[in-house]
């Protein structure tokens, strides 16, 4: 049995690692275009130069899994094609290629391993009394802007977005302001319109928000997520109208049962972005595969949430509880608690991808 996974983030090696431990007479192949796993939840330690998140797929990856190093520019009949043009012939395959950015021009997307890297190295040139303007105020904002204004405390930082941790109950965002505003991080309710670019050479422009208001900005992120690769639209499958692909109850393509899918790129109501999301999925779909392999009826997918937890900073975190529909709850952790419980979090996620061992809360009935 030949089994390609399309993408190795917390979904696709989680699977891939599961597969070659449940079922190790299959053969299965990684593609990525990348040869490191990065931690999609530590990108805003990369970029603030605190921490790192790449580790070698060579070190995530178990004993007998193959990996290709390339992009997958179409899923086929039975074959992926490759760049530039070879070809890859599977029996099932799991596609897991995440999320990604549209960022407005004149911005920095900071969602991707590549955006965090240009966002570092602009980071470190510039001069202290700078201003650097974070876009999106949900969780990616949120722990970038405090992340820059921890590390880089002789800089100007400014988040914008039209509602604070938005998931969040409302004492947790109020929490939240607060530890911002312990880091002096200026968060402006607004929408950014358009970001001029200055004469010259530089990632300096000047922020135009919808209210009217302009500022000078000399490197403005862009933290809004959402998007998606578009591999599985332009491979034929069905996708909704985000461009994520339509799923039945084992996860797997409506278009096309051979193909798994999981992770940010795959519609399932009820889910969103996170590794919490994606090692589950992800666990899933190679449990059913092996399952229908060995000629057993597959269970349908079923997740429940139990939090989110966000970072401010080094020292100080927020965790909203949840209810099983991903609901928030009144009760949240705060400061030391919180920040333990975050970093134990972004831990196991790391784990539970490298040894294929997970459990997770069910769905609500």
């Amino acid at each position: 049995m030949k089994v390609v996974v399309v993408g190795a983030g917390y979904a696709g090696t989680l699977a891939a690692n599961r597969l070659a431990k449940k079922a190790p007479e299959a053969h299965v192949t990684v593609v990525n275009p990348r040869s490191d796993f990065v931690e999609r939840v530590r990108l805003h330690q990369q970029l603030a130069g605190t921490g790192r998140a790449a580790t070698p797929l060579s070190d995530m990856l178990r004993e007998g899994i193959h990996s290709r190093l390339a992009m997958v520019r179409k899923i086929g009949d039975g074959s992926v094609t490759l760049d530039p043009g070879k070809t890859l012939d599977f029996d099932y395959l799991v596609l897991a290629v995440g999320s990604t950015t549209r960022p407005l021009a004149g911005t920095v997307p900071i969602g991707t391993w590549e955006g965090a890297e240009q966002a570092r190295a602009a980071l470190a040139k510039l001069p202290a009394g700078s201003t650097v303007t974070v876009v999106g105020a949900g969780l990616t904002g949120i722990e970038t802007a405090s992340e820059v204004a921890c590390a880089r405390s002789d800089l100007r930082v400014r988040l914008v977005g039209q509602s604070l941790a938005p998931t969040f109950s409302p004492g947790a965002q109020r929490r939240i302001h607060a530890g911002l505003e312990r880091l002096h991080v200026s968060v402006l309710r607004d929408t950014v319109e358009a970001v001029l670019p200055a004469a010259g050479e530089g990632s300096a422009g000047t922020v135009r928000l919808r209210s009217g208001e302009e500022f000078g900005s000399d490197l403005t992120l862009w933290a809004v997520l959402g998007a998606v690769p578009d591999l599985a639209a332009r491979s034929g499958l069905r996708v909704d109208d985000d461009g994520r692909a339509v799923v039945d109850a084992y996860l797997r393509s409506v278009s096309d049962p051979r193909v798994f899918v999981v992770g940010d790129c795959a519609s399932i109501a009820g889910s969103r972005p996170a590794c919490q999301t994606a090692g589950p999925q992800g666990a899933h779909a190679a449990d059913t595969l092996v399952r229908l392999t060995k000629g057993r009826d597959p269970k349908p997918y079923s997740q429940g949430y139990t939090g989110t937890a966000l970072s401010i900073g080094r020292r100080d975190a927020v965790i909203q509880l949840t209810h099983q529909d991903d609901s928030p709850t009144r009760f949240y952790l705060t400061s030391r608690l919180a920040v333990v419980g975050k970093e134990l979090g972004a831990r196991t996620a790391k784990h539970c991808a490298r040894t294929a061992t997970i459990t997770w809360r069910s769905g609500p009935e």
